[in-house]
């Protein structure tokens, strides 16, 4: 074997057990068009049905911590630009229906949705969290996050101080790509409280599982809204695929 390693290689071609995800997430098909059925056992993708009945189709990414788990991946950032702006229109569209002041996104991902999100819904600006910290920040405006996908631990999440008065006292709108067990979305929902904001309603691609419906609470208790574009289940692998958890 060439000490160089193959181009098949270095693209992920020669991942065990699931695809590339090369030609993932460049457009949205009609059921006709679907490649596979809609319905289980699944083997390498999942086709999520949107609000319009057509599907966006999503590669099946292992988890680590436990090989007999899936879930469905969407990397925004590597989507054509007609996905990302026709699932941030139904994004737009399930959140219309809650008061709130302001749109703000969550890092990295959800910021390829936010701005779009706002202008739909007539938005002229929208605040942006992140994860880099400029030398002006402060570490009181921070917060440490982990999610699924990037487990490590040291994160923080911040907000530039220049930008408190946009949200302080305001109720504001969260939207980031995905929610799943909801730790990423608690860390923000927690920065945003102790910046002094409420947080009306929170809008994902895609809401995965229903992990996340046992930490989204306001402090009565209540239920925060959750809308997505769509929803996609965790996934347990079966002798003759990959099928929902729980079916």
């Amino acid at each position: 074997m060439s000490e160089i390693a193959s181009v098949a290689d270095l693209s992920g071609q020669n991942l065990p057990g699931f695809d590339a995800t090369t030609d993932y997430w460049q457009s949205i098909v009609t059921e006709a068009e679907l490649s596979q059925s809609p319905l289980p056992p699944y083997a390498q993708s999942y086709p999520a049905r949107l609000p319009d009945g057509r599907y966006l189709v999503l590669p099946l990414r292992g988890m680590p911590s436990s090989p007999e788990r899936c879930v469905a991946s969407l990397i925004a950032n590597q989507a054509s630009m007609e996905v990302v702006e026709q699932l941030a229109l139904h994004m737009a569209e399930a959140a219309k229906q809650y008061a709130f002041d302001v749109v703000v996104g969550l890092p990295t991902l959800g910021l390829a949705f936010a701005p779009l999100v706002a202008k739909h819904l007539g938005h002229s600006r929208y605040v942006p969290l992140g994860y880099s910290r400029k030398y002006w920040y402060r570490d009181e405006l921070s917060e440490p996050v982990s999610s699924i996908t990037t487990p490590g631990k040291g994160k923080l999440l911040y907000i530039d101080p220049n930008q408190l008065s946009l949200i302080a006292c305001k109720r504001v709108l969260v939207v980031d790509d995905a929610v799943s067990s909801g730790t990423t979305m608690v860390s923000g929902i927690k920065l945003l409280e102790r910046c002094g904001a409420e947080v009306a309603a929170i809008a994902v691609a895609m809401r995965q599982g229903t992990q996340w419906q046992q930490k989204l609470l306001r402090i009565d208790g209540s239920a925060i809204p959750v809308v997505g574009a769509y929803d996609c289940p965790r996934m347990e692998r079966r002798a003759d695929g990959w099928w929902p958890e729980g079916s």
